[in-house]
């Protein structure tokens, strides 16, 4: 078997056999197929495609390329939820606690913030002293024990991926449903699962601009976790605005807990309950609208809140500071930026605010830059909010004093106004299961 024969296939719009996949797969982790060929193939796929069989043995393939994890000593009730990124989102951090609230076990491994959006591992980090690596023991011993984990992904998680996501990123190929939908999907299969939710976001803050790219991606995940023998359900959300008021990992970490107090923005708990519902619903074979009123339910008794309490302490992370917020950290600037033009908010390019929370220190540019748990922005207007001049747009926190002009012109461009509110926002556009 040669590289060259199927590339060539690939490229004339052929189908690829189960065999040519894994010998591309291997070959390329291995070495033995070097980057060119790898590009080839992936300027091939992205021109021809690739069947729904074809995206499956190729998710399935780069998913056992590395570590793969056995959760079925935890029963058939484990659940992963994923997003495809955005700005403001710190969903994770209600739907985890809420659905092992619940009785779902949430055995998950999450990955770092890269460019304008944020990841949850960073965000708990953001918690003095909670541990976002943990041996295999100490892994399944805490799910065990209290029902949720939440960890970084292993260094051998799907290496396949890491290598051609890599490449995807200089080569022009990123834009590809079967090369997003693959490496998405594998790395939730080497998760281990049996549940797996996928918050599919689009809009100007997200990776799918419009809520029909997203859906076609959607399906195409759905469709291969379905045949790699998972319960898939995907939910298609709004990032054209940021999720909530905070952008930032401390900030973040504050919005979510007000979440599981009953309180945090409109948005946020909308698509955190939906959400979780989808997480229960899918765990015990019952309808979202008959899992609400339980999701629901442990927000506002406390339990939910108890919960992510017991995951941070069980992790070694200091749980008085979710309880009293003063006891984070403080930005050593704290700057308000004041609107100059009167009207209402008509459009926000998310986008653009959540590199403008990078300039500030919160998030990175590329892997292993250092980030700043501290910083960040709070929007104090959104979308459709009317504005006079003088008011407060948003709050900017920082370490770098010297970036707050810049970071200030970023917000502002990304803001158009009117004199007219525009249409309310659809923040859940639809559920495909």
């Amino acid at each position: 078997m040669r590289m060259y024969d199927i590339i060539k296939k690939k490229r004339d719009g052929g189908e690829l056999t189960t065999e040519e996949i894994n010998f591309f797969v291997d070959g390329y982790v291995d070495g033995s197929i070097p980057d060119y060929q790898a590009s080839a193939f992936c300027m091939a796929v992205y021109f021809s495609g690739m069947s729904a069989r074809e995206t499956t043995d190729l998710t399935l393939a780069m998913a056992k390329s590395g570590d793969m994890l056995d959760l079925e000593v935890l029963g058939d009730k484990t659940v992963d939820k994923h997003s495809t990124g955005g700005v403001g989102d710190k969903v994770t951090l209600v739907v985890a606690p809420v659905a092992a609230a619940l009785g779902c076990t949430v055995a998950k491994m999450s990955g770092r913030g890269l460019g304008h959006t944020g990841g949850t591992v960073d965000k708990l980090e953001s918690i003095p002293g909670f541990k976002v690596e943990l041996s295999s023991e100490e892994f399944f011993s805490q799910v065990k024990d209290i029902g949720i984990s939440v960890i970084g992904q292993s260094d051998n998680l799907t290496p396949a991926d890491k290598k051609l996501y890599a490449l995807r990123d200089v080569t022009a190929t990123v834009e590809s449903i079967p090369l997003i939908a693959s490496s998405i999907i594998s790395k939730k299969l080497a998760g281990g699962s049996r549940h797996i939710v996928l918050d599919v976001t689009c809009g100007s803050g997200a990776f799918m601009k419009t809520p029909a790219a997203a859906e076609e991606l959607a399906a195409a995940m759905v469709e291969i976790g379905k045949m790699a023998g998972r319960k898939m359900t995907a939910v298609i959300t709004n990032m054209d605005t940021p999720l909530g008021i905070n952008i930032g990992n401390i900030l973040e970490v504050q919005e979510a807990v007000e979440v599981l107090k009953g309180g945090g923005p409109e948005d946020l708990r909308t698509v955190c309950v939906e959400i979780a519902s989808l997480m229960y619903a899918s765990c015990f074979d019952c309808t979202a609208d008959e899992a609400r009123p339980k999701v629901i339910e442990v927000i506002e008794n406390g339990t939910a809140f108890e919960k992510l309490k017991a995951m941070v302490k069980a992790q070694g992370g200091d749980t008085a500071v979710l309880d009293d917020f003063s006891l984070f950290n403080k930005p050593k600037y704290t700057y308000e930026l004041k609107s100059s033009q009167a009207g209402c908010i008509s459009r926000m390019n998310a986008e653009a605010i959540g590199i403008a929370s990078v300039v500030l220190g919160a998030g990175r540019e590329k892997k292993g830059d250092p980030i700043d748990y501290k910083a960040g922005i709070s929007l104090l207007k959104k979308t459709g909010d009317a504005v006079s001049v003088g008011d407060t747009l948003a709050v900017l926190y920082t370490d770098l004093e010297d970036k707050l002009p810049q970071a200030e012109q970023m917000i502002l461009d990304a803001l158009e106004f009117s004199d007219i509110k525009p249409a309310e926002e659809t923040l859940i556009y639809k559920v495909i299961n």
